[in-house]
């Protein structure tokens, strides 16, 4: 930064004031001899010029934050730092650094990594209030960080930014293009493989998933890579794997915002295996390390409900749908209260259904899995299976199979819906919603064994998965029955068991103790 002008020249007086002789300096006005100085005022002027230097070096030379700087970083730079490591921010840090980074570029529109930085803070927005009106403003503010500073020279940032702003739209396929350009022209920068880990999940290939997860764990270990590696071992259905991760990913939070975000996926794996206390308690943590935590207040809804505190579910349900509103929160409001018998309250949480697919489809966001379920049992079957349909070709992950299958079974295609219910089944993951479906679709085919197998895993795995589903699985079961005793017919033995002769053991004589054994000839012969 170049100093300026006057300050120079204020310095280059002092300096003369102070270092020349007093009869060499004449008033240039007057131009009469400047009365001698005396001792205390060049002391005073030294003194003076010392303090101009100091100042000024304190304004023109500001080194960046190290970490021995004892001042505490700004809200802005918290969330700054936050979105840079790919977590999550808190509201009011987040809300910060929008308003400074749109204020900056505003008048510096040409500083691309601002762009970037804004574009990720609306991502992060997004994600925070569920409101996709958020996805166009990053996608512009990225897409300018490009113009400034095109992909061919390397403009990472913006280049991650739109591959997590593809993942967070469900357009897996674009988000995989973008990190395989960043891994491609840097094969170092442990950004792109978290939006690898995402695209690949959504897409369904799962082992080149794993493969991103475990170069970003040997690259970046940190809480970025421990909660996708946690989403890998989920979907592989080790259990306990994801657990540990997502553990590791809580004790590597270093603010509130992510340490909440992180008690909130330990409460979704504890719901999934079917614990509801423990993701209760794990879901309440998160809502007390930091309040505004979007998702948590939607998941202690569900874990309530599967205690029987429906009222207190409802309530929040409702509360959560007001801070977060997003299709699938419509869905179990509207299945809880139709559970419930409140079939005209439920029509209300239905309906919004359709209006917040249709804000998000506007925004560029793909709803068509869970609008296809709703579809499936609440509306036209038939339009669930071509919207599915569309869907699996674009995702091939095993959420589309699960609800194309599902879907296919709703409108009476039992046979093409078991393929698709395989495919979501036996990649490993172990979901009850899965199993369940798996079980009606095979019921429906009329393998009995099989249904019933597929019913007894889905009360296993979470007995109180759905308000609506849970109690017919249980009525299925008790419905089909256990199996005759004594096993299939087709493994009984057609004649009895006759134990057979075996023969008798016939020991070799040992050798008297007065027999000694005859001596080997030599090999000569003698």
């Amino acid at each position: 930064m170049n100093t300026p002008a006057p300050l120079f020249g204020h310095l280059r007086e002092l300096f003369i004031l102070t270092h020349s002789d007093p009869m060499d300096r004449i008033d240039e006005e007057s131009q009469t001899p400047a009365p001698p100085v005396t001792f205390t005022g060049r002391k005073t002027l030294v003194a003076a010029a010392v303090a101009v230097v100091l100042i000024a070096g304190a304004l023109l030379i500001r080194p960046a934050r190290t970490g021995d700087d004892a001042r505490p970083p700004g809200p802005s730079e918290r969330a700054a730092s936050a979105v840079g490591m790919g977590a999550p921010a808190a509201a009011v840090d987040l809300t910060a650094l929008v308003a400074d980074r749109e204020k900056w570029v505003a008048r510096h529109a040409d500083d691309d990594a601002s762009w970037a930085v804004l574009g990720s803070a609306y991502i992060e927005q997004a994600r925070r209030t569920a409101d996709s009106g958020w996805f166009p403003k990053a996608e512009k503010a990225l897409k300018r960080s490009l113009e400034v500073r095109p992909v061919e020279k390397g403009n990472f940032d913006a280049m991650t930014g739109m591959g997590a702003l593809a993942n967070a739209r469900r357009d897996f396929g674009t988000a995989r293009k973008w990190g395989e350009l960043v891994r491609a022209q840097a094969p170092k920068r442990w950004t792109a493989y978290p939006v690898l880990v995402d695209a690949y999940t959504g897409l369904g290939d799962y082992k080149g998933a794993q493969k991103a997860m475990e170069l970003l764990l040997e690259l970046r270990p940190g809480l970025a890579a421990y909660v996708r590696a946690s989403q890998v071992y989920r979907d592989r259905g080790w259990r306990e794997d994801a657990v540990v991760s997502m553990e590791q990913a809580a004790g590597a939070a270093k603010a509130p915002a992510e340490k909440a975000y992180a008690l909130f996926r330990l409460g979704e794996l504890s719901w999934e295996r079917g614990d509801a206390a423990e993701a209760l308690r794990q879901y309440e943590g998160a809502l007390r390390t930091d309040p505004a935590q979007p998702e948590a207040l939607g998941g202690r809804a569900r874990a309530l409900a599967a205690l029987g505190r429906s009222g207190e579910a409802v309530r929040d349900y409702r509360l959560a749908l007001g801070r977060t509103p997003v299709p699938q929160l419509a869905r179990e409001l509207g299945e809880l209260l139709e559970s419930l018998g409140r079939t005209q309250e439920a029509r209300v949480p239905y309906d919004m259904i359709g209006s917040l697919a249709a804000r998000d489809a506007q925004n560029g966001v793909d709803d068509d899995v869970v609008l296809g379920l709703y579809e499936a049992d609440h509306g036209d079957p038939a339009a669930a299976v071509r919207r599915l349909s569309e869907e699996w070709l674009r995702h091939k992950s095993v959420q589309v199979a699960d609800a194309l299958g599902w879907a296919l079974h709703r409108a009476g295609e039992d046979a093409a819906a078991l393929e698709y219910a395989k495919k979501a089944t036996e990649q490993g993951l172990r979901s009850a919603d899965f199993s369940y479906h798996r079980a009606m679709i095979e019921r429906g085919l009329g393998d009995v064994a099989a249904a019933r197998r597929h019913l007894q895993e889905t009360a296993r795995t979470n007995p109180h998965f759905s308000p609506l589903r849970g109690p017919l699985a249980k009525e299925a079961l008790t419905a089909i029955g256990q199996p005759p005793p004594g096993g299939p017919e087709h493994l009984q033995p057609v004649t009895p068991w006759v134990e057979p002769e075996l023969p008798k053991p016939n020991p070799k004589p040992t050798p008297k103790a007065s027999q000694e054994p005859k001596a080997a000839p030599s090999p000569s012969g003698r």
